[in-house]
């Protein structure tokens, strides 16, 4: 069932950016339509490998030079029931020839696995999209399981779209009958059959994909081979099918980039560099206490495997210890760092508040989830914002870092590095599971363009008594910083106390007394407001009297919102804040010239409230809160109506 519809670039107008059309030139039999642009969605079950197969296409559309972003969306569940709503995992890819900014609004492809899968998804496709569908798993059970009385290939539900029913199942299994592999075996490379029909369809190198099959399965050469089997076998059904009349080539994104070496990389393994590089230019061992928590879990992973630079990690017993041991190798003089989600930081609090007491530097990295509670652990949300900012007993101030983009986690982290470093603190690092699991094109950056992050320990007395003797004062600060001196243990004649109760000041005492008690918790805040943080930039085309204000992962969807308006003539503002805590001193001033402020935040308020607080600013706040990213057109929308208010 084909039905004569528009084509993917039509499909995508009013996504990121326009489509400024398609060419066409024939090869063969086949045509060859050039795009600027594809939306492209695999969903199947959770185990049918659709993070792998988006991985591995998101990984040879970068090779090939395209810019992209991605979507990565699966269940909580390690195996969640098969053929069920609950159990459809979806990787989505937005890749052009030009710069994007989001992994797009809605799919131009949707290449489903089972009825599950398609009606899952089949409502987010716009009318004309091309859907691929494995007709072996549209069983009368398995449509029955997900609600369909009549089968959606068949009844005429899908008429709006362009249909590729394509036997997947029966079609891999018949590609490897050559293989020792049970009927099941076969099965499971029905992904990589998928993955070459739709290489094929988009002209995506093959060399990296079956290279990445040989590394992978180097110790089960007969499953290597039938897994590149089955995906020769879906690129060579792609170009011999009269289903498959036409692919389509997007041409690599050669003025998007500045010159350098480029590569894929996901938030989290940029946020790992972002570390390993902090350590190294402060010539300082890394070390990471953490517990395994989702998101977060990837940077634990990939520290392990970095001993050679000087980095040491201890998967604790649970999170306290994790935070525990990152303090106490703080004390023991290296970069310190703990990375978890939302419920981990509600447990880490305390030693949080135990290291602004003790002012060592700590790196608390927490990628954000949906909550409260154990919530949604495999979706998005930005709403640890508050608990980063107040969520310790007594005065207890820490600084705030967010990184906009997967690739900016790299920079985000030398930038939380140096404030700890500089004013011995320990400091937030707010990403999320958007930017922890999506990826884009990182530029990797030289030696030389990255900061000077070397620390000078304390080396011996730095105080004189009233009677001349020469002491070592712990809590004797820099005139500019009011960091106190880092002493490390052992260090002859650097012996000081260390521990929860308040301190004297200069010497480090325990003290109780009222007014020294005011005077230290005064001075940790004048600390942490006196951290120097750049000047917020505004974007602003002139004219504009409105000003959309983010943070964090909503920086893609924003500015492509601003895009699109700025494209229909509508004037409009835009600044993004990296520094929550302290904020950019020229943030009251900014605020100041603009009539409206719309703040979108995937949470209820958190930054709109502590801006109508601070600057007393009548902040509009938008808000979204299911675990999926904002859309473009569904913030431009709200920003259309905020300006004609």
């Amino acid at each position: 069932m084909t039905s004569q519809v528009s084509s993917p670039a039509e499909q995508a107008n009013g996504t990121d950016e326009t489509v400024v059309g398609e060419q066409r030139k024939p090869v063969g039999t086949k045509d060859v339509r050039r795009l600027d642009r594809v939306i492209i969605r695999f969903a199947g079950d959770s185990g049918d490998g659709m993070q792998l197969t988006g991985d591995r296409f998101t990984s040879e559309t970068a090779s090939f030079g395209n810019d992209l972003s991605t979507l990565p969306n699966f269940p909580a569940e390690i195996r969640a029931p098969a053929g069920t709503l609950p159990g459809v995992s979806s990787f989505q890819l937005h890749f052009a020839d030009h710069d994007i900014l989001t992994p797009g609004d809605a799919p131009n492809v949707l290449v489903a696995m089972n009825p599950a899968a398609l009606k899952a998804n089949v409502g987010d496709l716009p009318r004309g999209a091309e859907i691929i569908v494995n007709t072996d798993e549209f069983t009368r059970r398995a449509m029955q399981k997900v609600g369909y009385d009549t089968s959606p290939l068949e009844d005429g539900s899908l008429d709006g779209y362009h249909l590729h029913p394509v036997p997947l199942t029966t079609l891999t299994v018949e590609a490897l009958k050559e293989f020792d592999l049970s009927r099941k075996e076969a099965e499971r490379s029905k992904n990589m059959f998928a993955l070459g029909l739709l290489s094929w369809m988009y002209h995506r190198p093959t060399e990296g994909t079956e290279k990445f099959l040989n590394t992978k399965f180097a110790k089960k050469p007969d499953i290597a081979a039938a897994n590149i089997a089955a995906y020769r076998a879906g690129w060579n059904f792609g170009e011999t099918t009269e289903d498959f009349a036409v692919s389509y080539e997007v041409a690599p994104a050669a003025t998007a980039f500045p010159p350098g070496v480029y590569r894929n990389i996901s938030g989290n393994l940029a946020l790992s560099y972002g570390l390993i590089a902090a350590s190294r230019q402060a010539d300082l061992p890394l070390f990471l206490g953490s517990y395994p928590i989702t998101p977060a879990s990837d940077i634990l992973h990939e520290l392990s495997r970095h001993k050679n630079f000087g980095v040491r990690t201890f998967q604790a017993e649970d999170e306290i210890a994790g935070i525990g041991a990152a303090l106490g190798a703080a004390f023991g003089g290296s970069l310190a760092v703990t990375t978890t989600s939302g419920p981990g930081v509600a447990l880490k609090s305390e030693t949080i508040g135990l290291a602004v007491s003790l002012e060592l530097p700590l790196l608390v990295v927490d990628i954000q989830r949906g909550g409260p509670s154990t919530g949604l652990p495999t979706k998005t949300e930005q709403a640890d914002l508050l608990q980063a900012m107040y969520g310790r007993n007594g005065e207890a101030p820490v600084p705030i870092v967010a990184p906009r983009t997967p690739a900016d986690c790299f920079r985000a982290a030398l930038e939380a590095a140096r404030i700890a470093l500089a004013y011995r603190t320990p400091v937030f690092l707010l990403s999320d599971g958007y930017l922890a699991n999506g990826s884009e094109p990182w530029r990797v950056p030289e030696p030389d363009e990255l900061p000077d992050l070397a620390v000078q320990f304390a080396q011996g007395p730095n105080h004189a008594l009233d009677d001349g003797t020469e002491v070592f004062w712990p809590y004797k600060r820099d005139p500019q910083t009011l960091a106190r001196p880092w002493a490390v243990p052992g260090t002859p004649g650097l012996e000081h106390r260390i521990g929860g109760i308040e301190k004297q000041d200069g010497s480090g005492n325990i003290s109780y007394d009222p007014a020294n008690h005011d005077f230290m918790v005064r001075t940790r805040q004048a600390k942490i407001d006196g951290i120097e943080v750049p000047e917020l930039a505004v974007d602003d085309p002139g004219g504009a009297r409105t000003l959309v204000l983010g943070w964090g992962s909503t920086y893609g969807p924003i500015t492509a919102a601003v895009r699109r308006l700025r494209t229909a003539g509508v004037p409009i503002a835009q600044a993004h804040l990296r520094h929550l805590n302290p904020f950019p001193p020229n943030l009251g001033e900014v605020l100041e010239r603009y009539d409206k402020v719309v703040v979108p935040e995937m949470n209820l308020g958190q930054l709109a409230a502590l801006i109508r607080a601070k600057y007393l600013v009548d902040a509009q706040s938008y808000n979204q809160v299911n675990g999926m990213p904002f859309k473009a057109e569904q913030l431009a929308t709200v920003l259309k109506e905020a300006i004609d208010d």
